[in-house]
């Protein structure tokens, strides 16, 4: 499952610079998930690093992008192959 950014987000502008595959941009202020990058750190790190860091806790499984630990692995290894 991708992640998503909640209206919660306080424009820390930590996530960004945590994320290894540059899902995270903010547009008009607003900081969001490009979920055709984001693998909740499959690949990377054991635990999303962008949730890790968020001083609020704003970032969260996005239900309408549901996929499963293998599909996120899949979109890894087609981003790094």
């Amino acid at each position: 499952m991708a992640l998503r950014i909640t209206d919660e987000c306080i424009n820390c502008d930590l996530c960004p610079a945590e994320c290894p595959n540059e899902a995270i941009s903010v547009d008009a202020g607003i900081y969001q998930i490009d979920a055709n990058r984001c693998t909740e750190c499959v690949g990377h790190f054991d635990e999303p690093s962008c949730m890790a860091v968020c001083p609020v806790e704003c970032i969260e499984q996005d239900p309408a992008q549901r996929e499963s630990l293998d599909q996120l692995a899949e979109k890894f290894a087609s981003m790094y192959a």
